[in-house]
C-alpha cells in the first residue's frame, strides 16, 4: 500500500551480521543506515512503557465505567426490567466478546501503530475500507466528547444549579439555568480539556489511575448504600409538556412495558434503551491486549450485573424511570456520586480529545446515543470482518500468536453487530453504509509483503515420476495459485495441428485423480529452457502471476512410479480402502453416465491416462536437458525476480494422499544459512541472515501451516564455528529465537558445530584464518557488499569445493536430518558462467546424496513482515 512505509524488518531483528539493512530486502528510509543501531536501541526502551496494568485495564475500564455507569443504570433497569436489562447486557458483552477475539488475533499478528481499530481495519482490508471506517469513528469521538462534556455540565447543574421553578439561588445552588447558560458551561468545561490535551496528555494518563480509584469508592459506596440507607420517599418534578409541571412521589424500598422518558419525552423500546446500555460496553480498544481486555470486561460486566440485580430489588420503578441521578439520593454520602461523576465525565472527554483509548458515550443526550452506537457497531463489524478475511483467505503472513478465535467467532461477532446496528436504527445504518460505500470509491490499495502467497509453477516432465513432489507443492501453495507446467520440444511449422491443445485433457484427468487444485498450462518450444521462460511471462491473469519456479532435481537416480503405488492409477492394488475407492469413483461414473455428462474426467479413461505418459526413465534413457540449460533454466528465473525451488528424492515422501493426516508424527527441518560458502558468510560466530534465508523459513512456516503438516515439529539448524566461544552459540541462538519470535514462527533451535567442515572449506578456498585482523575483515565485508551488488547472474564462477568438505556437509546433515519427512536447504545463486553449470550441480547433489526428500530453495523477493 502506498501509505505504508515502514521497515519490514527492523536492522534490530536482523542483525545477526553486518549488512543487514540490505540483507532484508525491504526499502528502507534515508536515514536507516546511519541510525539503524539508534532506532534499534531506541525501540527496545520505548517498546513499552506501561505494563498489562495500567496500559490496559485502567483505560479500558475507565472508557467503560463513564457517567453512564451512574446516571443510566436505573434508566436501563426502570425502563425494561430487570430481565430485559440483564438480557441486554449479555446480548452487548457477547458481541464485545466476539470482537475482542478478533482484534487479539489481529493484533498478535504483529506490531499495532496508532490508530486502533483504523489501524487494524486499513492494514487489513485496505486503506479505503479503514478510511470509510475511520472518518465514522472520527465522528463519532466527536459527537461523545461533546455528549460528555453536555453530561457533565447537566451533573453540575443538578447540584449547583438554581432550581427553575424558583429562579431564586440557595446555599450552594448559585449557578443561574437556561440554554445560552449551559452553552456557557460547556464551553469553559471543553476549553479545560482542551488545555490539558495541549499542554500534555501525559497529565491524563498520569491520572488515570487516581481516576479510577475514586470511580471504584464511588461504586463501593453505592453497593454498601442498599445496607446501611433505610427506606425513603420522594418527590420529583419535570417541566412538562405546555409548560404543566409534572410531579411524581417515588419510594427507595431498599429489600423490597416500557414507559416515557422524561428527558425527551417519547416512549422507550427494547432498541432504544438497548442503544443507551450498549455505549456502556465500548472502550475494548482502548488496550489491544489479551489478558489486559479480557479482565477489564469480566470486571465491567460483574460490576453492571451487580448493580443491575441491586437496583431492581431495592428501587422503585418509578425512582429509576423519573430521576437518573437517583444513585445521589441513596447513597451513603451524596457527594460520592457527584466526585464519581465528575471525574469518569472529565476522563471520557479528555480521551475522546486524545485518542488514548475508546470513548464510552455518556448519555446525558439519549438522542445521539442511537448514532454514536451504530457508529462503533459498524467499526466491531469491521474488526470481526478483517480477522475473517484475513483467515478465509489464509495470508502466509497471518500468524496470530492467539489461537482462541475461529472463522465461526469472527462471522458470528460481525453478525450480530450488523443485526443490532438495523434493529437499533435502521436510517442511521443505511447512512453510515452508504458513506462507507462511495469512500470505498477511493480504492488505492496496492500489494503488500504482509498479503504475500506462493504462486507456483511447477514443471513437470513426467507425472509417474513427480506426482509426490506435485502433491506437496499442493499443501505449499496455501491458498495460492497453482500452476503444472509441461514443454513439449517441437516446432509448430513440424505439425499439422497444434499437438498441445490434444493433451490438456490428459493432464486435466491427471489433475483431477491426484485430487490437487492446480491449473495446468502446457506449450511447445524448441528447447526446455525457451518453453519455460514463455511459461513464467504468460501464465495466470493479473495479480495472479507466478512468483515461485518449482523443479524437479537435476540428477542420475531412477525414482519410483507412483502410477503403480496409488489405487486411483492402479485398481489391481489389494486392500479394502481401494476397493471402496474404486466403488465410489465407479458409481460417479454410472451416475454421470446416466446423466448425459459426456465431459466426466475430461473423456480420458484410465487405460488412456496411463499409456498417455511414458514410463518412469532409468540410467540409460536420452535426456532432453543438458545441465547447462537446467542451469540456465534457474538462472532466467532470477533475473525474472522469481524465486526458485528444487525438489530431490520427494518419490519417497509418504503420506502426501487423501489419508495423509496432519502430519503429527513428521518433522520439517529447515537449515537457513548457505552450507556452501562458510566463510566470508559466517565469521567469527557471527551468521549471515538474507532474503533467501528469511523466504526459506517463509516457505517452511507455510508448510507448517497447511491441513497435512500442521501437528509436524518444526526443527531449524545454524551452523557455528566452535572458535566463536559457547557466549556467541548464545548470542546466535538467541538473536535468531527475537527474529522467529518477530515473525511469529514457533520452530525448535538446534545449534551445529561445523569447525571441521570449515577448516576444509578454507584449505580448498584459501580462505581467512581466525586470527586475521580488524582491516582484513573489513576488506572482506566490503568485497561482500560488492557481490551484493552485483546484477543476478554476474557472480563469479563456484569455488572447486573438495570432495571432503562437500562429505562433511553432508554427513552434518544426515546425522541431524536422517529421520526428518522433508529438508528445507539454502540454494546457493547459480553460476554466472555455464561451463561451471555441471560443477554446481555436482556440488549440490553431493550435498544432498541420500538425503531423502529435501527443498533446494532460493528467495529473492522479501516475503515476510514483522508490523500488521
Amino acid at each position: 500500500m502506498s501509505s505504508e512505509h515502514t521497515p519490514l524488518l527492523g536492522p534490530g531483528v536482523c542483525g545477526l551480521a553486518v549488512g543487514m539493512a540490505a540483507a532484508c530486502g525491504g526499502a528502507q528510509d534515508a536515514e536507516a543506515p546511519e541510525s539503524g543501531s539508534t532506532n534499534a536501541n531506541a525501540g527496545k526502551k520505548e517498546s513499552r512503557k506501561l505494563d498489562t496494568f495500567f496500559g490496559v485495564m485502567v483505560p479500558t475500564i475507565l472508557s467503560m465505567f463513564s457517567i453512564v455507569l451512574f446516571l443510566r443504570t436505573g434508566f436501563v433497569v426502570g425502563h425494561a426490567g430487570l430481565f430485559h436489562g440483564l438480557l441486554m447486557l449479555l446480548v452487548a458483552y457477547t458481541i464485545i466478546s466476539l470482537t475482542i477475539l478478533s482484534i487479539c488475533a489481529i493484533s498478535t499478528n504483529g506490531a499495532i501503530k496508532g490508530g486502533g481499530a483504523y489501524y487494524m481495519i486499513s492494514r487489513s482490508l485496505g486503506p479505503e475500507f479503514g478510511g470509510s471506517i475511520g472518518l465514522m469513528f472520527f465522528l463519532a469521538k466527536v459527537c461523545a466528547c461533546g455528549v460528555y462534556v453536555l453530561g457533565l455540565v447537566e451533573a453540575i447543574l443538578n447540584v449547583f444549579g438554581i432550581d427553575p421553578d424558583t429562579n431564586v439561588s440557595a446555599g450552594v445552588r448559585v449557578l443561574p439555568q437556561g440554554y445560552w447558560f449551559n452553552v456557557l458551561y460547556s464551553a469553559v468545561v471543553l476549553l479545560l480539556c482542551l488545555l490539558v490535551c495541549l499542554v500534555g496528555a501525559h497529565i491524563y494518563a498520569r491520572t488515570a489511575f487516581v481516576i479510577l480509584l475514586v470511580v471504584n469508592v464511588t461504586l463501593l459506596s453505592i453497593l454498601v448504600s442498599p445496607l446501611v440507607v433505610h427506606a425513603q420517599d420522594f418527590n420529583i418534578t419535570h417541566r412538562g409538556p405546555d409548560n404543566r409541571t409534572l410531579r411524581y412521589d417515588v419510594k427507595y424500598t431498599g429489600f423490597t412495558g416500557y414507559t416515557l422518558d422524561y428527558s425527551t419525552n417519547s416512549v422507550m423500546s427494547f432498541a432504544t434503551v438497548f442503544a443507551v446500555m450498549f455505549t456502556s460496553c465500548t472502550g475494548i480498544m482502548a488496550g489491544a491486549n489479551l489478558s489486559g481486555t479480557i479482565m477489564a470486561v469480566l470486571y465491567t460486566f460483574v460490576v453492571y450485573v451487580l448493580l443491575f440485580l441491586l437496583v431492581s430489588v431495592t428501587c422503585d420503578r418509578g425512582l429509576l424511570t423519573q430521576d437518573y441521578g437517583f444513585f445521589q439520593r441513596i447513597n451513603i454520602w451524596p457527594p460520592f456520586v457527584t466526585i464519581g461523576i465528575y471525574c469518569a465525565a472529565l476522563s471520557a472527554a479528555m480521551s475522546s480529545m486524545i485518542g488514548a483509548s475508546r470513548i464510552l458515550h455518556a448519555l446525558a443526550l439519549n438522542t445521539v446515543a442511537g448514532l454514536v452506537t451504530v457508529f462503533y457497531l459498524l467499526a466491531y463489524a469491521a474488526v470481526d470482518l478483517a480477522c475473517l478475511a484475513l483467515e478465509w483467505a489464509s495470508a502466509p503472513n497471518f500468524r496470530p500468536t492467539f489461537q482462541l478465535f475461529s472463522w465461526h467467532t469472527c462471522l458470528l461477532g460481525m453478525l450480530s453487530c450488523l443485526v443490532m446496528m438495523f434493529v437499533i436504527n435502521p436510517v442511521y445504518s443505511s447512512a453510515s453504509i452508504i458513506v462507507r460505500k462511495y469512500l470505498l470509491m477511493l480504492d488505492v490499495r496496492k500489494d503488500h509483503v504482509k498479503f504475500w502467497r506462493p504462486q507456483v509453477l511447477l514443471m513437470v516432465a513426467n507425472p509417474r515420476s513427480s506426482a509426490q513432489l506435485i502433491l506437496f507443492v499442493n499443501q505449499l501453495k496455501k491458498g495460492g495459485l497453482f500452476v503444472l507446467g509441461h514443454v513439449q520440444l517441437g516446432d509448430l511449422d513440424s505439425f499439422p495441428s497444434d499437438p498441445v491443445q490434444q493433451q490438456y485433457n490428459f493432464w486435466l484427468s491427471l489433475v483431477d485423480k491426484l485430487g490437487v487444485k492446480a491449473f495446468v498450462d502446457l506449450t511447445l518450444s524448441p528447447s526446455v529452457r525457451q518453453g519455460t521462460q514463455h511459461l513464467l511471462r504468460i501464465t495466470g491473469l493479473g495479480g495472479m502471476k507466478p512468483n515461485t519456479l518449482v523443479l524437479g532435481f537435476y540428477d542420475s537416480c531412477t525414482p519410483d512410479d507412483y502410477f503403480l503405488q496409488d489405487p486411483a492409477f492402479c485398481p489391481a492394488l489389494a486392500g479394502s480402502k481401494a476397493e471402496q475407492q474404486q466403488q465410489q469413483q465407479q458409481q460417479q461414473q454410472d451416475d454421470n453416465a446416466a446423466a448425459g455428462d459426456d465431459n466426466y474426467n475430461f473423456g480420458v479413461d484410465l487405460p488412456s491416462l496411463q499409456a498417455h505418459f511414458p514410463p518412469v526413465r532409468h540410467v540409460e534413457s536420452p535426456r532432453w536437458l543438458s545441465p547447462e540449460e537446467y542451469v540456465g533454466i534457474v538462472a532466467d528465473a532470477i533475473k525474472m525476480d522469481k524465486n526458485v525451488c528444487l525438489g530431490r528424492y520427494f518419490f519417497e515422501l509418504r503420506g502426501e494422499g487423501c489419508d495423509g493426516g496432519d502430519g503429527a508424527e513428521r518433522t520439517i527441518d529447515v537449515w537457513p544459512l548457505d552450507l556452501l560458502q562458510p566463510g566470508p558468510r559466517r565469521r567469527r560466530g557471527r551468521n549471515r541472515v538474507d532474503v533467501c534465508s528469511l523466504f526459506l523459513l517463509q516457505m517452511a512456516c507455510v508448510l507448517n501451516m497447511s491441513s497435512r503438516w500442521r501437528r509436524a515439529r518444526m526443527r531449524i539448524f545454524l551452523n557455528v564455528e566452535a572458535a566463536s566461544g559457547e557466549q556467541g552459540w548464545a548470542l546466535n541462538e538467541e538473536t535468531f529465537r527475537e527474529l522467529l519470535r518477530k515473525l511469529r514462527i514457533r520452530a525448535a533451535i538446534t545449534i551445529v558445530p561445523w569447525d571441521a567442515a570449515v577448516q576444509l572449506y578454507r584449505a580448498c578456498v584459501g580462505g581467512p584464518e581466525e586470527d586475521e585482523d580488524e582491516e582484513g575483515e573489513e576488506e572482506e565485508e566490503e568485497e561482500e557488499e560488492e557481490e551484493e551488488e552485483q546484477p543476478v547472474g554476474a557472480t563469479p564462477p563456484p569455488h572447486a569445493l573438495s570432495e571432503d568438505f562437500l562429505s562433511a556437509v553432508n554427513g552434518l546433515l544426515m546425522e541431524h536430518s536422517a529421520q526428518a519427512a522433508v529438508r528445507f536447504l539454502y540454494l546457493p545463486r547459480p553460476p554466472a558462467h555455464y561451463s561451471q553449470s555441471q560443477q554446481y550441480l555436482s556440488q549440490l547433489e553431493a550435498v544432498t546424496n541420500r538425503l531423502g526428500p529435501t527443498l533446494l530453495i532460493h528467495g529473492v523477493t522479501p516475503v515476510t513482515c514483522t508490523d500488521f
